[in-house]
């Protein structure tokens, strides 16, 4: 039997063929393999690289592409997060509210059963002696977005307007305007102040962004004409809606007592805190 050894490779065989050599020539190299893993890493480590710098595969283009993805991802998700308004309580004004404050400030109490006006049906629990009964579920989770919507405006620095025609309150309204910085017409109400506003003043002027109606009728049950004049240019408004008001014309109508002091005392504590909430995020982001 002659044995020749080649220059690459494992050793051949010349003439007829011993099995039993080529078994152990096999296992042996299995074996050499198995205890050099270093050399398997290496090996691929170097096709990655080449792979990276030289080919010119989708698969190679697209991994650094892939890879700024990832890390834009954490950033993206950041800037959402950052954007007010993809929060539905991003200042925390659901804390202000409590069933309990609402009940002890007699907001659940409505007017007669006979002065109900259709629209307000559906935020009527029930009646009590003839009395009629707000649904203090529904009131304050419509309060929740109204006060949300006054802190997104204070936030971007929008002008708000305190407004009610009952005598009863013009010193609680007044005040909470002013603390909170914001202006307040709780008097008789001038027809042009919107509508004509131009004319009335001699002047450019610039319109509140929002109006806070702490009650939509005048002291004759009639319609607040701010109701009316808001709507026609455009002004969002939020409004206290008793029994037997309207809530058609109002942007955010919370259903609830705008006769009693206690509730109107409460009303403007939200709406100032509120106010002074989304101002005072403002400032730590300017900041």
């Amino acid at each position: 039997m002659e044995y020749e050894a080649a220059v690459k490779g494992p050793l051949k065989l010349k003439g007829v063929a011993n099995k039993e050599i080529q078994k152990k020539l096999k296992k042996k190299n299995k074996d050499k393999a198995a205890n050099e893993p270093g050399i398997k890493w290496k090996f691929g480590t170097c096709i990655m690289q080449t792979c990276s710098i030289n080919s010119n595969t989708p698969h190679c283009q697209n991994a650094p592409a892939t890879l700024s993805e990832e890390i834009s991802e954490p950033e993206a998700k950041v800037k959402e997060l950052l954007n007010p308004l993809r929060f539905p309580d991003f200042f925390g004004v659901r804390k202000l509210i409590k069933i309990k404050d609402l009940f002890n400030a007699r907001v659940h109490l409505g007017h007669k059963e006979g002065t109900l006006d259709p629209n307000m049906k559906p935020y009527i629990f029930g009646s009590r002696l003839g009395h009629l009964i707000f649904d203090l579920d529904q009131t304050a989770e419509l309060l929740q977005d109204a006060l949300n919507f006054t802190a997104h405006i204070a936030y971007r620095g929008g002008i708000i307007l305190f407004a009610c025609h009952n005598p009863q309150h013009t010193l609680a309204i007044e005040k909470a305007a002013e603390q909170a910085g914001e202006y307040a017409h709780a008097r008789e109400w001038n027809f042009p102040i919107f509508t004509n506003s131009e004319k009335m003043y001699n002047g450019v002027t610039r319109l509140p962004d929002l109006v806070i109606l702490l009650s939509t009728l005048n002291p004759k049950m009639q319609e607040h004409t701010a109701v009316r004049d808001a709507a026609k240019m455009c002004i969002p408004t939020i409004g206290i809606v008793d029994s037997n008001s309207n809530p058609n014309l109002i942007t955010y109508p919370v259903p609830g007592n705008d006769d009693s002091p206690p509730a109107i005392q409460l009303y403007c504590d939200l709406f100032r805190d509120a106010i002074l909430m989304g101002k005072a995020k403002r400032s730590t982001e300017v900041c």
